[in-house]
């Protein structure tokens, strides 16, 4: 049995876990949760919420906390734990998850310089994200200079995909030039779902085959062959693909020049529009939270959800194409969690590969569930995503790995 600290950072929020491992597990499902909390809206007044491990939805309590950024977050996060009588003797190892990895990181690292300093080179391509994690790093380097320290990356699962899903239609000479291609991202979360869906149904990973979806205010779908990630919507950054709360995803690329020369505006400012005052922000207007959407009584929001909707049940059917023989489809993250009308709209489009959904089964959203009828040939899951789990079971493989070296 072993204890893991890991930090799991927004764009401007921090959800920090202690993670109790097993000696011998096989699924990061297996792992328990003894404390799991976030600080939120970083300022003077942040919100401390903490939850219930067995029932990480229930919130046991709340406080506002002095915390205006991602360093003085983690701070306060190591100072409260150690309140909690979590001490760095408790903890195997501590654990950060990185948005980019680029092409050289496929799995769990043990953090050096040279692992820091391809963290921070790879900014670029996720503005705020990589910085966010160097932040925490360099935090615990100070607060725990003992206790060894692993970064997870998002784009490590997709490190499979194959040349022909991962490269760009563009000149060959300038994309390899720059790196320009598709890698991915979410990794962590369709990583978790694929492997609790073959925990769950009792198949070795290498016979499943499935279509994800990690539904958030980012949002992705993976296709999935024989345990592997073979597709996935999200490119060189984290804006191609899905509509998304804030984020366009993918669109007409000539968009870009033509909003600059007749808003008269610089590519960062169209890009922010793009990332920032997107998607169902961008549609519905106020806010892209896809539940105060499914309750407003207006055209632009219903337009908003519809929008949405249409383009994930896009994206599964290509995925489901690409796939050939596909078992189910897995809805993650909040939304696809919590929403039965989006696995309805989705569901709705796929009655031609035998999925038929069950709207009693929809309505029941509590945990891990399968919401089409026991006659689909394709079913459809509710499947709650555990990246904290997962982030503390791939850096326990990777020091299994390691010694065994």
């Amino acid at each position: 049995m072993a204890d893991a600290l890991v930090f799991n950072p927004g764009s401007n929020s921090l959800k920090f876990e202690v993670v109790r491992l097993t000696d011998n597990q096989r699924f990061a499902g297996e792992a328990t949760k003894r404390i799991t909390a976030a600080i939120e809206e970083f300022g003077d007044e942040a919100t401390l919420s903490v939850f219930d491990p067995s029932r990480p939805r229930q919130l046991a309590h709340s406080e506002k906390v002095k915390a205006p950024d991602m360093k003085a977050a983690t701070d306060f996060a190591l100072r409260w734990l150690k309140d909690q009588k979590v001490s760095a003797d408790s903890l195997a190892f501590t654990a950060v998850r990185v948005v980019h990895g680029g092409v050289k990181y496929d799995g769990a690292t043990r953090v050096t310089d040279e692992v820091l300093h391809d963290i921070e080179a790879l900014e670029e391509l996720a503005p705020l994200h990589n910085e966010s994690s160097l932040q925490i790093l360099g935090v615990l380097a100070q607060r725990l200079p003992d206790t060894p320290a692993y970064v997870t990356f998002d784009t490590a699962f997709h490190r499979t995909l194959p040349e022909e899903a991962w490269r760009y239609p563009i000149e060959r000479e300038a994309a390899d030039r720059h790196g320009i291609r598709k890698f991915g991202f979410h990794g962590l979360s369709h990583r978790f779902m694929v492997e609790q869906y073959a925990r769950t149904v009792g198949k070795p990973l290498g016979e499943v085959s499935v279509v994800t979806l990690h539904l958030e205010s980012g949002c992705s779908a993976s296709a999935i062959v024989k345990g592997r990630s073979v597709d996935t919507t999200m490119g060189l950054t984290p804006l191609e693909g899905l509509m998304m709360g804030s984020r366009s995803g993918s669109i007409d690329p000539a968009i870009i020049p033509y909003l600059m020369h007749k808003e008269k505006q610089t590519v960062e400012e169209v890009m922010k529009l793009l990332n920032k005052r997107s998607g169902m922000l961008g549609i519905a207007g106020g806010t892209l939270d896809t539940r105060v959407l499914e309750k407003r009584d207006d055209e632009a929001a219903r337009l908003a959800l519809r929008m949405f909707s249409y383009r994930v049940r896009l994206a599964v059917g290509a995925y489901l194409a690409a796939v050939g023989d596909a078992q189910a489809v897995l809805f993650g993250g909040g939304i696809g969690e919590d929403s039965p009308w989006l696995r309805a709209g989705v569901c709705e489009g796929l009655r031609g590969w035998g999925l038929e959904l069950d709207p009693a089964l929809n309505r029941s959203t509590e945990g891990q569930v399968v919401v089409s009828t026991p006659a689909s040939r394709l079913q459809a899951w509710a499947m709650p995503v555990e990246e904290g789990l997962q982030m503390a079971h791939e850096c326990q493989l990777s020091i299994k790995n390691a010694g065994n070296s």
